[in-house]
């Protein structure tokens, strides 16, 4: 058995019969790694017509019999494909329209747009080929609306000025001059030109391509490169890597930028390059996370530094900043919640970072208290709160400080086995994303920024509570020179207040329906 077989039985798992390792001499370009969650493939095959009939005409394999199962699903598409007859909707609306659309109706359209995966939709619509090639094997070039997602084909960038900078850069929206980035195809200028509106940092990718130009030779072909990268390309501009909430705007946008890349059985394939637009040596607590999405070494601009280097394949992802974005700076509609995407998001990252589901002992509600050890927003009564709870003995209570003291991925694993997670107001409440779809996410108090996670647990489509009677909350200044703001104090709230609000998000939790199914689900196991 070769190692390309031995590759694909392990990353398949249990879903790929060894069968799998006979299809590979009957593609010529080989079995592509898929490994995607087993309820993604239905959209996954039915985007790919041409190739899923290749399956289907092999005599072998797990994926010609999920084919042929009940399983799949031959209609249901995410809701961006062309042709798209099934979207895959779970999105709903059950608040108040009034006051910002005519109707029900368009309130559900206009989160669909905004926060799904018809945002994939809006960007596939406004892709434009700016450098249109004069052969098949030309150079390329397409952007969407003011330069946020672009990709490429046959591009050189010159990075034989990055010699020069001897200090280290990140956000720079100089690192390259006019004709450094260019493609042998007839580009359109004039219309390129109207797009350069968002020249922020992490707005887009026009302070990079405005200095786009039409070369007169072929970068490959007639060895203008010092380097030829065969692999497709992502191209990163990273927020913040040491916050969780701003980095993951960062593999969230990535992962969105894979569906508007997806036109080839390879789209999710972790075979793929990335490039962080920056010369900082990246680090970040939470660096596991891109092991989701490529298999092969982080690069940074350091890695390219005096030399010409073409790309077959060019991907300039979704930045995390953009105007009216995703994720961060959302126009959000209120009254809507449960983004399929955003769901989608976290089904992938679980499946692909192995995160282990446990089952809950004595069928208890798992409840997980996030605390601080930072100077500002500590809880100062801490104990007494958890004590309160703990007596409770149809809770399961653990109090966790998500440092370095816990990898990453033991911290994911212990959100994903929670059914209520509290915590005041901070980065680690993103964890929300990894959060089972039934669960409450209990922000203590927002700290005066009350949309900023409330927004997020609507995308990701779990229930959120904060603190509902300020009588019962008492802030102790914190040292600060700004003492009125509230992010920068510590908090005591009332034990009792606590248990009773604590106890509505327990029963949120059983009420809700997949949770149900899931209890049922475990006890019909228990029975066998």
């Amino acid at each position: 058995m070769n190692l390309l077989c031995l590759k694909l039985l392990i990353v398949v798992n249990l879903f790929l019969k060894s069968a799998l390792c006979e299809l590979i001499n009957e593609f010529n370009d080989g079995i592509v790694d898929i490994d995607l969650p087993k309820n993604h493939l239905s959209q996954y095959f039915n985007n790919l017509r041409r190739f899923t009939k290749k399956l289907n005409e092999t005599s072998h394999g797990f994926y010609k019999d999920y084919l042929s199962s009940e399983e799949y699903d031959r209609e249901l598409c995410w809701g961006y494909e062309y042709g798209c007859k099934k979207p895959h909707f779970i999105h709903k609306c059950p608040g108040n329209h009034s006051g910002y659309v005519k109707d029900k109706e368009t309130q559900m359209d206009v989160f669909y747009t905004q926060a799904d995966f018809g945002y994939v939709k809006q960007q596939l619509r406004e892709l434009r080929v700016y450098c249109e090639p004069y052969t098949i094997t030309d150079s390329s070039l397409e952007c969407s609306d003011n330069l946020r997602f672009c990709r490429g084909r046959n591009l050189m960038i010159n990075f034989t000025d990055l010699v020069k900078r001897e200090e280290p850069f990140r956000w720079d929206v100089n690192v390259l001059k006019p004709g450094e980035i260019g493609g042998f195809c007839k580009f359109n200028k004039e219309k390129f030109d109207e797009k350069l509106d968002h020249l922020g940092a992490l707005q887009s990718w026009a302070a990079e391509l405005r200095n786009y130009e039409s070369l007169t030779k072929r970068p490959i072909e007639d060895g203008l490169c010092d380097v030829v990268i065969e692999k497709p390309t992502y191209l990163m501009k990273l927020d913040s890597t040491i916050n969780l909430y701003h980095h993951f705007c960062d593999f969230f946008n990535l992962y969105v930028s894979q569906h508007v890349n997806f036109t080839h059985e390879s789209g999710f394939t972790t075979d793929v390059n990335i490039l962080i637009w920056e010369t900082h040596p990246y680090w970040s607590p939470f660096a596991d996370t891109f092991k989701a999405f490529t298999e092969n070494e982080l690069w940074n601009l350091n890695k390219f530094k005096g030399k010409v280097v073409c790309f077959k394949n060019l991907v300039f992802s979704l930045p995390p900043r953009m105007i009216f974005g995703l994720y961060y700076n959302t126009p959000l509609i209120n009254g809507c919640e449960n983004s399929a995407l955003f769901h989608a998001f976290s089904e992938q990252l679980m499946h692909r970072l192995q995160i282990k589901e446990h089952e809950p002992k004595n069928r208890k509600v798992r409840i997980t208290f996030l605390s601080r050890n930072t100077k500002y927003r500590n809880v100062l009564n801490e104990k007494d709160l958890i004590k309160r709870i703990s007596s409770n003995s149809n809770y399961e209570v653990r109090r966790v400080v998500y440092d370095r003291n816990i990898k990453f991925l033991n911290q994911i694993e212990i959100t994903r086995n929670t059914d209520v997670f509290i915590g005041i107001h901070g980065a680690g409440l993103t964890h929300l994303l990894f959060l089972p779809k039934w669960a409450t996410l209990f922000e203590l108090h927002n700290c005066g920024d009350p949309n900023c996670y409330h927004d997020l647990a609507r995308l990701r489509g779990v229930n959120y509570m904060t603190w509902e009677d300020e009588n019962f909350v008492e802030s102790v200044e914190a040292g600060y020179e700004d003492e009125s703001h509230e992010k920068f104090k510590n908090y005591n709230f009332d034990p009792d207040e606590f248990g009773r609000l604590v106890a509505k998000a327990v029963k949120a939790v059983k009420n809700n329906e997949d949770y149900r199914y899931y209890i049922k689900r475990l006890e019909q196991h228990d029975e066998l």
